[in-house]
């Protein structure tokens, strides 16, 4: 992000804290400036890195200018799961309307990992982990690890 920092990411905190709530770990944190390339590279470290089962990242995947997370992780991803982002803009119109249109989360596979991208927004984020990652985590690394 170019506007957040370790103590403004409330967005990074709250997935920290529910997966650690819902009894995962989280193995690490980082926040990345808005370039295409330092997001695909970071995403990349942590595909790389053996302790790692699942990657999400959040901001960047609205329509802006500076919006390129999207176009990052996509182009890493090996499968696509389109009914996520599919049914986080479902639940998402519930709450803000039309807007919800604008959000590119989404979600796939990458070198047998799961890589989620939220958008940059607390209550998102904690929409799109409440009601369809927490309850499924355990689901998708279990298949994508077969």
């Amino acid at each position: 992000s170019d506007t957040r920092t370790e103590a403004t990411d409330r967005s990074g905190r709250a997935i920290v804290d529910l997966l650690t709530a819902a009894g995962h770990n989280a193995v690490g944190r980082t926040i990345v400036k808005d370039e295409p390339a330092l997001v695909r590279d970071t995403v990349e470290r942590q595909l790389a890195n053996p302790d790692v089962q699942v990657i999400i990242t959040t901001g960047g995947t609205g329509i802006s200018s500076r919006d390129s997370t999207y176009e990052s992780v996509s182009a890493l991803l090996q499968k696509r799961l389109d009914g996520f982002g599919e049914l986080f803009r479902m639940l998402s119109y519930q709450e803000i309307g039309s807007a919800a249109m604008m959000s590119r989360a989404s979600a796939g596979l990458a070198s047998g990992k799961i890589v989620v991208s939220l958008p940059g927004s607390e209550a998102a984020v904690r929409l799109a982990m409440e009601r369809l990652l927490i309850p499924e985590l355990g689901h998708l690394v279990q298949q994508a690890s077969k």
